[in-house]
């Protein structure tokens, strides 16, 4: 009773939203039925924790049941339980208090697998393929079931001691330091193209996001800057605001960003640039992919609305969502998506269908016949509900089984860890070279190594043999499909030499990192990166870039 008596004191207390009056959930339907099953959980639980063969956790059963429940709505509807909030406020702004290193936990081994530069981690010397083995004098091997992140957060300032075991050295090290407040960049890298062109690499949508594309858009613009290419690629998106601004570094003041539409009619808004832009006039060329999302999205179609630009690259992923965050109980906090948002052509690019699930449970993408066509400012035709069309697609980046393979099992990773110990210093990274007896090398490394793949067509000849088994034909063409196993089958030193320039690609990439980390491999990439190459080849050409952006 005393449950019961709770729960209705807290639908009493509910706010009034979009200003209909409060009436008990005596007399409302739903109200009754929220009351109900609220009720029917409470007393579910009580049982449970009372009468379970074994002990429970009230705090990850609670949790899971929460998360289960708003899965079914949608991905980004979630809910941050008190020991989550400080991932909260590192997704929100960017920073939290640590050593700057990310770690990755699996089959017992702890590894370095990036340092971020000017951190606590970089200055006290911690490398990629470190491998941590106590933390302040803890064992990790007795820990089982823990976060080793959070073991490497805390206060800043507060001493965390590392064990670690480095390749080739034999004797553990112990490596002090102090924790600090880390910023992860939204804009990891920028810098000249050549002496004309500027490159802006965002990655983020946090607190910062805004200033520090408008210091790199200025600081280009110093160097001689008279195109610039914003590099969207891979980004997942993040505050809204943050977009809002960023458009408006391109957008004239008072121009119509985005607007939000959802149930609360008082939370609708329609955003307009509220800053004189930094440049109305500078060629830019976005880059997005199909991991470009929400507030990447935003600015790529803002950027293609007002034909302020030529998109480059793949379809973006489609998220024409906004969430909220409401403060909850006991300090937890719930990321609730409240509305759609609307980019200046009228359209939302949501592509996914979360309120019409399939029987199974699955949802399904918009269909290209409820698709409706909008008009950029200069009549260019664009569709809603597919994510944004790059004015000029170019292809996904695929990689082949074997690359896959290696990659999957760590081998491009732990050899370059081995590349380091056995080279201190090599050229800087725009200048590196992988040789050919460096490959060579790398290939007798792989000699013992455990990794394996199926190829397409070894894929395709397993299909065959299971439908020629389904349909009772098997026999008739077994000794066929032997014959062809046996010719078509892969042989990895074969195909090592084969796909050499690709294999030979992704291992020097993986080898700069370990030296020049992040920003290093991002200027080694240009040579060689698709989407760079035609944003480069299109400042050649300035009618092609004016006929695009006119084009009715």
């Amino acid at each position: 009773m005393q449950m019961k008596k709770y729960i209705r004191s807290i639908l009493l207390a509910l706010p009034v939203i979009g200003g209909l009056a409060f009436v008990s959930f005596r007399q409302d339907d739903r109200l009754f039925e929220i009351a109900r099953n609220l009720d029917i959980y409470a007393t579910l639980f009580k049982e449970l924790n009372a009468y379970y063969v074994d002990e429970i956790n009230p705090n990850q059963l609670i949790k899971t049941s929460i998360d289960n429940m708003l899965r079914s709505l949608d991905p980004y509807t979630v809910y941050y339980a008190e020991d989550d909030i400080e991932d909260y406020m590192t997704m929100t702004t960017g920073k939290y208090n640590g050593i700057g290193a990310i770690v990755n936990s699996g089959e017992g081994k702890h590894t370095v697998m990036m340092v971020y530069e000017d951190t606590p981690a970089q200055k006290a010397g911690l490398q990629l393929g470190d491998e941590i083995t106590k933390i302040n004098g803890i064992d990790l091997s007795t820990r089982e079931d823990f976060d080793t992140g959070k073991l490497l957060k805390g206060q800043s300032q507060t001493n965390v001691t590392l064990t670690v075991k480095r390749y080739g050295i034999t004797k553990p090290l112990e490596i002090s330091l102090n924790r600090d407040i880390v910023k992860v960049t939204n804009v990891p890298y920028y810098g000249m193209l050549n002496e004309n062109v500027g490159y802006i690499d965002l990655k983020d949508f946090t607190a910062t996001a805004s200033r520090e594309v408008r210091n790199a858009f200025q600081e280009l613009k110093g160097k001689g800057m008279k195109y610039v290419v914003l590099d969207l690629r891979d980004n997942p998106g993040g505050l809204l605001n943050m977009a809002i601004e960023i458009s408006n570094i391109f957008i004239a003041k008072g121009e119509e960003i985005v607007s939000t539409k959802g149930k609360v009619n008082d939370w609708n808004k329609t955003y307009t640039a509220y800053n004189p832009a930094l440049d109305t006039d500078i060629p830019v060329v976005v880059l997005t992919n199909n991991r470009s999302a929400s507030a990447a999205e935003i600015v790529s179609g803002v950027i293609q609305d007002y034909d302020r630009g030529v998109l480059i690259g793949q379809r973006t992923y489609g998220k024409g969502l906004v969430q909220t965050t409401r403060d909850l109980s006991f300090n937890t906090k719930m990321k609730i998506t409240t509305a759609k948002y609307y980019i200046p052509s009228g359209r939302c690019i949501q592509a996914i269908d979360y309120s019409h699930r399939n029987d199974d449970g699955s949802v399904g993408k918009i269909p290209d016949s409820l698709m409706t066509e909008f008009k950029t400012k200069n009549g260019r035709i664009v569709f809603d509900g597919g994510g944004i069309l790059p004015d000029i697609l170019t292809e996904k980046e695929t990689y082949s089984p074997l690359a896959t393979s290696l990659g999957r099992n760590r081998l491009f990773f732990d050899y370059a860890v081995k590349y380091h110990f056995e080279h201190p210093t090599v050229k800087p990274a725009k200048e590196f070279q992988l040789s050919d007896s460096d490959y060579a090398a790398f290939v007798k490394w792989l000699g013992d190594k455990e990794y394996d793949y199926t190829t397409q067509v070894e894929r395709e000849l397993s299909e065959l043999e299971a439908s020629a088994k389904k349909e009772k034909s098997l026999e008739v063409i077994e000794d066929q499909l032997k014959a062809l196993k046996s010719k078509l089958g892969h042989n990895k030193d074969n195909d090592l030499q084969i796909l050499k320039p690709e294999i030979k690609g992704i291992l020097q990439d993986e080898i700069i990192k370990h030296y020049y980390l992040e920003k290093g491999m991002r200027e080694a990439s240009f040579n060689e990166d698709p989407e760079v190459k035609a944003a480069l080849a299109l400042f050649k050409e300035p009618a092609r870039y004016s006929e695009i952006l006119k084009k009715k």
